[in-house]
């Protein structure tokens, strides 16, 4: 097809202002999918999604409109699937923006447009909802003005509800936008490699990994010999095609657009998002590859920054638990996993997710899908450890596993003053080393964008202060609106700081966040010991001036699960052993008395005495071990 005929566009909406029933409009009026078998949300195919009213997983989709080809990438539009978003970003050159005319511009809405206008993508505006009594299109429309410098007449007033004016979204599609600009065009001749983008890659049973491509130069047939230049993986072709939005079989894929290959691997790691599909002209694999041959790195491998472990109820379901994880990772590409043993909740994984939505879909999955109901602590955040280079010699002495590739990541650095440095980025706290081995540590700060009216500022500062905030900029988006940008430790922003910003301000505001620097900081392991005995499954970070606090609330929490014993047990939280909370659960006490009869006090001094003794004994001799229904009450989220 005429590069000319080709239109790679997504849509850009924040939750809820009407992304897939747009895009269900546009499958109807192309008649992609006939009208009685439309259903609500139709790109969402997961029960999940439908339930939630939310999209998790892209989902490509080709429609034909007046002999143009209309390739649509339905990407989730909530601020954990940033990475679902990049990934759409390299695949396509255009944007329709989908602004709620009862809501106006969010928050994750901006960072997306923004993420547009970095890659030079052209925007359609359009406002949805007009049909609504509470809607207020004037207003939203001097809001994108502001946003996108576009005129008023460029902005598309549409009901995707009742399909009023969806027709003229179509039209501007086809007609406001240019043809896409031809990746290594000057060099195309017969002799040309092919370069295909990998943006996502799926398990198929039947099928296994099929891969889909965005074609930047060339095209792909049936069995044609393929080649990963990441992972190095061979393949053919075995079948290619289009989306619609199920998979139709199709000869060839053409230049610039968006299908799927089969590969017929097994396993999706051999066919990573990242990847670049490469066929070369009249050269062998890898004997003679070019040296200027290179992958496409038009987005980042993802990088997740929390963490939680994932353990089985029933340690007895652990080898179903193993196949049900894995099995789910073929289809999220953002999940990584590494085995942990706990000493309460024995074998498990330590998962790394984008962020807290991203955790709640996988646990929901794990239970839909696989009917595996697991356990998932409390989320926390990767910190790093500065050593200096003769401390990390010592620390690699002692703990040579840590080090190795497969263990903590190290980043060697200068200083200004010409002195080495190991950065050592620390997931567990049992693998932080002696005080005295390290110098500092560094957390995780993330940039926040809150949008909020204005008369709930001074509620929402306030919160973010306790936080420990630094203040960057506000700006007022028109003149019941304000935009505040702050910077936020990431750990902060795990807890419960969401609920606490919707609940201050009526639920009106909308927050984004993206990861923006490690911050060094006056941070602190603490440990908790129980009956005189360090639980290091129970040690975990935090700020010194919240140390106290944190430590009161663990304690007066343990103090409610640990059961009590036949001598007195004492819970204390510490700071490289300087306890800063103590909670103490008394002895419970065994009537020694109670078979006396009449009056005779030496013999019920005597008694008491001896069990007095026997006390002293058991608190010094007797441990305690914390149960597993302890361990959960304690640590789950």
């Amino acid at each position: 097809m005429n590069l000319s005929k080709i239109r790679n566009f997504w849509i850009i909406a924040h939750i809820d202002h009407g992304k897939s029933t747009l895009a269900d409009r546009l499958l109807e009026i192309t008649w992609t999918i006939d009208k009685r078998d439309m259903k609500s949300q139709t790109l969402d195919t997961m029960a999940l999604e439908q339930e939630r009213g939310i999209t998790i997983k892209l989902t490509p989709v080709r429609m034909m409109r007046k002999w143009y080809e209309l390739n649509l990438i339905d990407t989730p539009g909530h601020v954990d699937f940033q990475y679902e978003v990049s990934r759409t970003l390299a695949s396509v050159e255009w944007a329709i923006l989908i602004v709620d005319a009862t809501q106006g511009i969010e928050a994750q809405t901006l960072s997306n447009v923004y993420m547009a206008m970095e890659h030079n993508l052209d925007i359609i505006p359009v406002i949805n909802k007009i049909d609504l009594p509470a809607s207020d299109v004037e207003k939203v429309s001097e809001e994108i003005i502001n946003l996108l410098w576009c005129k008023k007449e460029d902005i598309i007033p549409v009901s995707a509800k009742t399909g009023q004016n969806v027709e003229t979204v179509l039209e501007a599609i086809i007609n406001k936008i240019n043809e896409p600009i031809v990746f290594e065009k000057e060099n195309q001749n017969e002799n040309s490699e092919l370069k295909a983008l990998v943006f996502d890659s799926q398990y198929d049973p039947y099928r296994w990994v099929v891969s889909y491509v965005k074609v930047f130069s060339w095209e792909i047939k049936k069995w044609d010999t393929l080649h990963f230049l990441n992972t190095h993986k061979k393949i053919e072709a075995l079948d290619v095609g289009y989306f619609s939005p199920k998979y139709v079989s199709a000869p060839k894929i053409e230049n610039w657009s968006v299908w799927y290959v089969v590969t017929w691997l097994k396993s999706i790691r051999d066919a990573k998002v990242w990847d670049t599909l490469w066929k070369p002209k009249n050269v062998e694999w890898p004997k003679d590859k070019p040296e200027n041959t290179k992958a496409i790195e038009w987005f980042k491998k993802v990088v997740p920054f929390i963490y939680a472990w994932v353990f089985p109820i029933n340690s007895d379901e652990y080898p179903q638990f193993v196949d049900a994880i894995e099995k789910l990772m073929l289809n999220d590409s953002a999940l990584t996993i590494e085995p942990e043993v706990s000493p309460a909740l024995w074998h498990g994984y330590r998962c790394w997710f984008l962020w807290l939505l991203h955790l709640d879909i996988v646990k929901e999955r794990l239970d839909r899908d696989f009917n595996m109901d697991v356990i998932i602590t409390s989320p926390q955040v990767t910190y790093k450890v500065k050593l200096p280079w003769d401390k990390t010699q010592e620390y690699s002495r002692f703990n040579p596993e840590l080090v190795s590739d497969t263990g903590l990541k190290i980043e060697k650095q200068v200083s200004p003053q010409d002195k080495v440095f190991t950065y050592i980025s620390i997931s567990n706290p049992e693998d932080l080393p002696r005080r005295e081995l390290y110098q500092s540590m560094e957390e995780p700060i993330a940039r926040c964008e809150l949008i909020t009216p204005s008369e709930y500022i001074g509620n929402l500062m306030k919160l973010a202060k306790e936080r420990r905030w630094v203040f960057v900029n506000q700006t007022y988006i028109d003149k019941s609106r304000v935009l505040i940008t702050y910077e936020l430790p990431m750990a902060e922003l795990i807890g419960d700081f969401y609920d606490e910003l919707k609940s201050l301000s009526s639920w009106y505001a909308s927050l984004n966040y993206e990861f923006l620097k490690y911050k060094e900081d006056d941070l602190v392991k603490l440990d908790v010991i129980l009956a005189w005995e360090k639980v290091d499954a129970l040690s975990f970070f935090c700020h010194r001036s919240q140390a106290s606090f944190i430590g009161w609330k663990i304690t007066k929490k343990l103090k409610e699960v640990v059961p009590r014993a036949l001598f007195a047990i004492a819970i204390q939280v510490a700071v490289w052993w300087k306890v800063v909370a103590r909670e103490d659960i008394s002895a419970m006490r065994k009537d020694v008395t109670a078979k006396l009869y009449g009056w005779d006090i030496t013999r019920k001094r005597k008694l008491l005495d001896k069990q007095k003794e026997w006390k002293k004994k058991m608190k010094q001799f007797g441990k305690v071990s914390l149960p597993s229904e302890a361990f959960i009450n304690l640590l789950k989220k």
